[in-house]
């Protein structure tokens, strides 16, 4: 007798169990083991992954295959030996419709640095990018606030919010409801109070920021997609302190700065690295005051970062 196959979508993972939401209920699955001695340069099977399951007696599954995926939000795998040929690619998601990035207005001070990194991974794999700034009721947020205004002027939807004075809720809400989206950033920025705030039954583990640090403390261990009451999933993260690009050459970094991407053809060199070259369109756009200081210092310190990142 064929055993019988069926679709789902991976919601959750942890220690090598896979949670798999088909049409009817959600099952427990391992990979199929013929699946593991695949790659061992990139993740397998995340959160967001369409699949092929078999269902076995004990009520458990097995995942069968893996479908192909439209989009992947990824990093270079933290690890050890990073910068050198061992990198491996972490996909943080699969499939998703939108990627959250969210930052605080205080307490941690907003990292832009890390946040163009965020922004340049989803454009490295067109998945549209909304930026939230949270915390801004706290001290310092009309600072804040300006800062971020940047990101609206380069086209990126920028929400304002506070989970504790209930800002900016209704239409992070209406952003979420009825998509797939990955909702991240550093430990601290209050993630989870803000899902807890958009939708109380969540329960999301929520963290104090360690005042000594700055850095906020790790409140969920595993990668899970939520489902939200009015539709879609929101995919929780564990908080990320740092975000390696992945598969991004240094003479394509300019690319992933839409602010940059009208300006390049007007520069005199089709391979100009925007660093020294006489009659530069971007580093000329940058001293009118059209391309922010902030963004273009960015972009040096990544091509730096990228040029070195293979030297071993």
């Amino acid at each position: 007798m064929q055993k019988q196959e069926e679709p789902g979508l991976v919601v959750k993972t942890q220690s090598g169990f896979y949670w798999v939401q088909t049409t009817s209920d959600l099952i427990t699955c391992q990979l199929r083991g013929t699946l593991k001695q695949a790659s061992k340069r990139t993740e397998l099977c995340v959160i967001g992954d369409k699949v092929i399951i078999e269902r076995l007696t004990d009520g458990s599954g097995v995942i069968k295959q893996v479908l192909p995926r439209q989009r992947a939000l990824s990093r270079i795998e933290p690890s050890e030996y990073a910068g050198t040929a061992t990198e491996r690619e972490q996909v943080l998601i699969a499939n998703c419709d939108q990627a959250v990035f969210v930052s605080s207005a205080a307490n941690p001070a907003p990292n832009t640095r890390f946040l163009d990194r965020c922004l340049i991974a989803a454009e490295k794999a067109a998945i549209p990018a909304v930026v939230v700034l949270n915390k801004i009721d706290l001290e310092g947020a009309e600072a804040a606030k300006a800062l971020f205004a940047t990101y609206e002027r380069i086209g990126y939807p920028v929400l304002y919010t506070s989970a504790a004075a209930n800002i900016g809720l209704a239409l992070l809400h209406q952003t979420l409801m009825g998509k797939i989206s990955i909702f991240t950033g550093r430990s601290g920025v209050g993630k989870s109070s803000l899902l807890n705030a958009i939708q109380p039954n969540l329960g999301r583990a929520v963290g104090e920021v360690s005042a000594k640090l700055t850095k906020g403390k790790h409140t969920t261990n595993y990668a899970e997609m939520i489902p939200l009451a009015d539709g879609g999933y929101v995919a929780d993260t564990p908080g990320i302190r740092g975000l390696g690009l992945w598969d991004i050459e240094p003479n394509e970094l300019d690319a992933y700065f839409p602010e940059f991407v009208p300006l390049i053809p007007a520069c005199p060199f089709s391979d100009c690295t925007h660093i020294n070259e006489a009659e530069c369109a971007i580093r000329a756009a940058v001293a009118r005051g059209e391309i922010a200081a902030d963004r273009y210092d960015s972009y040096l310190r990544l091509r730096e970062e990228l040029e070195n990142q293979y030297v071993y």
